[in-house]
Order: C-alpha cells, then sequence, then structure tokens
C-alpha cells in the first residue's frame, strides 16, 4: 500500500501518540469529538455490518492545530460549511473522495485536500484509511496573509482544494508538516509563546505559497516584475500625504494626469487593490498608530475613528480587527 511521503525523524504511525483524545467504537461519541475539535457534522457508517474504531491523536498550538485520526470503517462526514477555518488533510493510507458541490477530489498519499473555511463539503472516508489533519483558524490565516500583503483582504482566502504532493511545491509542504509534526510529537509541554508564535507564522506561510490560492498571483510575484508605472506610486504618496483630507477619486487622478479609468486599471494590475481601498488601509494603519500611542482616559476610539473618515463604526471595527487581529478598544486599552 502506497504510504505519504512524510519526511520526518517520527514514523507516520507515532505522530503525536502521546496526544490521544479520542479511541472509541461508539459512532456517536467519534461524532461528538469531532464536533468538539472541528464543527458540527454528522457521520454515518456506510457498512452498518462493519465495526467502527475511531482513533484521533490531536494537538492545538494557538491559531494551529495539528492531529492524526482514523475510523476504522467506510465513513460518510458531512461537516457542510466550516466557517471559522480551514482543514489540510493528508492520508498516511487508503483514500478519501471530498466532494464540493459538483465537483470532487480523491484524497491519497500523493495528493492531499484542503478544505476552505466558507465552502461546503462532503468527506467519503474509506475503511483502512488514516490521515493527518491540520487546522487552520481563518482569523489566523487572513492575518497573516494581510501581513504579507501589506493591505487588508478583499475576499476570503481560497485555496485550490487538491494538494499534489510529487511536485517542488508539494515536496516542500511536506518538509514544512514534517519539521513541526516532529516538534510537537516529542515536546510534551506548553511551549513559550514565542516559539508557539513562530510555528504559527512558519505553517501558515508554507500553507499561503505552496498551495495555490486567490492571493498567489501576490505573494510569489517577482519583485522584478511588478513594478508600478510613476503615476501609481505618486498616487500613493498624496495618500500617504492627504489620508486626514477629504480627497477623492477624481483628485488622485488630477494630481498626477492620469485619467480615474487608468488609475483604476494600474492599482487593480501592479497593487491588486483599488485607490479608495488603498486610502482606506492608510487611514487604518493611522488610527492603529494613534491607538497604540493615547491613553484610554484622553481619546475615544469612536473621536480616533472618525477623525480618519470612518462614520459607520460597526464596518470599521470589523475591518481594524481583520487587519490587525484585535479590536480598536483593545489597542487603546494596551
Amino acid at each position: 500500500m502506497q504510504s505519504l511521503a512524510f519526511s520526518t525523524a517520527t514514523p507516520p504511525d507515532a505522530v503525536l501518540a502521546k496526544f490521544e483524545v479520542c479511541h472509541t467504537q461508539d459512532l456517536e461519541e467519534a461524532r461528538r469529538w469531532g464536533e468538539r475539535i472541528f464543527c458540527e457534522n454528522r457521520l454515518r457508517n456506510q457498512d452498518r455490518q462493519a465495526p467502527v474504531d475511531t482513533r484521533i491523536y490531536y494537538r492545538r498550538l494557538g491559531g494551529i492545530s495539528v492531529g492524526r485520526m482514523s475510523y476504522g470503517s467506510d465513513i460518510t462526514i458531512d461537516p457542510g460549511v466550516l466557517d471559522t477555518f480551514s482543514l489540510v488533510m493528508m492520508p498516511i493510507r487508503g483514500q478519501e473522495v471530498i466532494e464540493f458541490g459538483s465537483r470532487q477530489i480523491c484524497s491519497t498519499p500523493s495528493q492531499a485536500s484542503v478544505l476552505n473555511a466558507h465552502l461546503p463539503c462532503r468527506i467519503h472516508h474509506r475503511k483502512d484509511t488514516e490521515k493527518l489533519i491540520m487546522r487552520v483558524d481563518r482569523s489566523l490565516l487572513e492575518r497573516i496573509c494581510q501581513q504579507h500583503l501589506g493591505r487588508t483582504l478583499s475576499k476570503p482566502v481560497e485555496f485550490k482544494p487538491d494538494m499534489p504532493l510529487d511536485t517542488a511545491q508539494g515536496q516542500r509542504w511536506m518538509r514544512m508538516v514534517g519539521w513541526i509534526y516532529d516538534n510537537l510529537s516529542h515536546d510534551e509541554g506548553s511551549l513559550p509563546p514565542l516559539l508557539a508564535a513562530q510555528f504559527e507564522q512558519a505553517m501558515v506561510t508554507a500553507l499561503l505559497t505552496c498551495q495555490p490560492n486567490n492571493y498567489s498571483g501576490e505573494l510569489c510575484a517577482d519583485e522584478a516584475q511588478s513594478i508600478a508605472p510613476s503615476f501609481v506610486k505618486r498616487v500613493e504618496r498624496y495618500i500617504e500625504e492627504h489620508a486626514h483630507e477629504p480627497i477623492s477619486i477624481v483628485e488622485m487622478a488630477e494630481h498626477v494626469g492620469v485619467s480615474s479609468r487608468s488609475l483604476f486599471a494600474g492599482f487593480r494590475r501592479f497593487r491588486n487593490t483599488s485607490p479608495m481601498l488603498y486610502l482606506k488601509e492608510v487611514r487604518l494603519r493611522r488610527v492603529h498608530e494613534e491607538l497604540q500611542q493615547s491613553s484610554a482616559g484622553s481619546t475615544t476610539v469612536t473621536a480616533v475613528a472618525f477623525r480618519w473618515g470612518f462614520s459607520h463604526l460597526g464596518h470599521f471595527t470589523t475591518d481594524y480587527k481583520r487587519r490587525f487581529g484585535e479590536s480598536p478598544s483593545e489597542t487603546l486599552a494596551r
């Protein structure tokens, strides 16, 4: 039987052996553990005569979690929409068939799969299949992606669902997976926060750069091929200098002597955003800086937000938290 090309000193069967959280022959108990670790789900044993033998090894580390699991029978898992996390599944042996609407992919030791946080799916887990899993919180994924891009995201991160492991990118991913699982299988104590943060950053960055997604063009772009024309850079400087003023697209275009259409096209091609979204990003950054430098008794979040042109506090708070990983009131309190 084909085995996962797992680059680690720890044999796949011994991964996370010290972190068993579930061993049961009860399908309902297995479902409850799946709900506890992942989300609400439905499990169906396709062969009611066959026994279930579920084993789950699992360890959480901040915004990422790693695990190894098997069901011991032909099981259909229906989690619906994951919503708050993405999930990478890497069979050690056997296979799973994952449905995304009318599309299906087969996940095997040579091809992993990625379940996106906002898309519905159904998993058909075959008997004698065992897999490694990596759960990534959606908030962590978006925050690190934003850090690399230097701006807020216009859409959720969406990965290509099939992940071939025999490519250069797939092998690079598996080397990172091997390193992470090897460390977390042997280190039983709680990790220092700084080291845990490094694991998070390394793992999510590897996923973003190794697995094609809707931001790959920006994340992996050759800097020499993405040099923007001078008018884009001049508008960026103009926005930085006038972010505190009520400036418009027309004023930006007039400042650099191009049409509004050319301005939009330039920002879309070379910055993958629009001039107004760039302005919003600059203003969010200025609010963040001002809140960091203020004390809770000297100002309020509302006053700072209004001063930088954010009149809808609900939308502002959502954008701020997505961009900086905390609410504006938490920044001010610190």
